[in-house]
């Protein structure tokens, strides 16, 4: 063998080695830790933490430490909170990429849940939009607890009345995800044919609406059970997946959104019109590569064909918490809410999303 093949056979070991010490480090999961002693002057709340990845068993509910607001800072008294995919991903820390930015072994934060709704409790010193007593929804870190603190130019605006405190904490992750998939990522426009793949799930029951407020025509994809559910909430068309593909039927849209990501984009093309487009929100679980296959392969097409593919992750926008409020008072937005657990069964509501077949949102009550 020549020099230069065995210092080529040499860097492609390094490399190797590299990547299986990278896949090691990342798939490690350190054993859950004990819950710190708390100062006996503490003051204390009830919190579910996550002190190592794993299943809905890692979940516990601990005293922590009341929060307590800065000067920028309101005080909510937590009312509901609701549960995500994004949840599930967090708590179990994969996929495994996820790790390089929320810890290795073990999340940096122990912190669990976002979506919240509650009362106003305390303002700090420079807050001015917010007083106490008000009614708020927003997102923030650690909204699986008896009260969060949240900055007042942060994610958070007030609950409309219209809707109760655990109808507007259905809200923010998943209303926000439909919104941004449809009008930035989509440009949905009055009188296009919408699309809407998994329809009677958590981001799917605000897509049909929202797409509706647009003015959009909308076709729901869901299972059997839920077709009277996507039709109450305004599709104008419903297709049951367990009896016929949507991508064989001859109809032809402008854009899709797709929530469950079982189906390639080449598939997809088949029902869109010229330079229509599809919308990834969600895809396959897995530890590894799998949940990225969707992105993938629209990725390696997009640049052949017409037909436009884009992926994202939703941002949280004040303005847009705004307009779901706006959307709820005018009756055009409700959250289609399937099921309330107590603090306590946080878990138990994680293990039932993590199913994959809830119907619509699954909501946490805290007292």
């Amino acid at each position: 063998m020549t020099l230069k093949k065995k210092i080529l056979w040499s860097v492609l070991l390094l490399l190797v080695l590299a990547a299986a010490s990278v896949a090691i480090a990342l798939s490690h999961d350190s054993p859950c830790g004990p819950a710190p002693a708390l100062e006996p002057n503490t003051t204390r709340m009830q919190a579910i933490v996550r002190r190592c990845y794993g299943g809905p068993e890692v979940l516990r509910l601990e005293e922590v430490p009341k929060p307590v607001p800065t000067d920028e800072q309101i005080l909510v008294k937590v009312h509901a909170a609701s549960v995500n995919p994004a949840d599930w991903h967090m708590m179990t820390g994969k996929p495994y990429l996820l790790r390089m930015s929320e810890g290795m072994g073990a999340p940096h934060s122990v912190k669990a849940g976002v979506d919240f709704a509650g009362t106003v409790e305390a303002v700090g010193a420079k807050v001015t939009r917010f007083k106490p007593g008000d009614a708020v929804f927003g997102g923030v870190d650690g909204a699986f607890a008896q009260y969060v603190a949240v900055r007042e130019s942060g994610s958070v605006t007030h609950k409309p009345e219209e809707m109760s405190f655990e109808e507007a904490a259905a809200l923010p992750i998943a209303a926000i995800t439909a919104l941004q998939a449809l009008r930035d990522q989509g440009g949905v426009q009055p009188g296009q044919k919408v699309l809407i793949n998994g329809a009677s799930g958590g981001v799917g029951t605000y897509a049909v609406q929202i797409a509706k407020a647009f003015g959009a025509h909308v076709t729901g994809i869901s299972s059997t059970k839920n077709l009277d559910l996507v039709r109450s909430l305004g599709a104008d068309q419903v297709i049951d997946y367990t009896r016929e593909d949507f991508t064989e039927r001859p109809e032809r849209y402008d854009l899709v959104i797709d929530n469950v990501g079982n189906h390639s984009f080449n598939t997809l093309r088949r029902v869109l019109v010229p330079k229509g487009m599809v919308v990834l929100v969600g895809g396959p679980k897995g530890a590894w590569v799998s949940p990225f296959y969707p992105i993938l392969q629209g990725a390696v097409v997009k640049p052949f064909v017409d037909e436009r593919f884009t992926f994202f992750i939703a941002k949280f926008k004040r303005a847009d918490f705004e307009l779901l409020a706006q959307l709820a008072s005018e009756g055009k937005l409700r959250s289609a809410v399937s099921r309330v657990y107590p603090l306590s069964e946080v878990s138990a509501a994680l293990e039932h999303l993590g199913g994959r077949h809830a119907r619509g949102k699954l909501v946490i009550q805290i007292r």
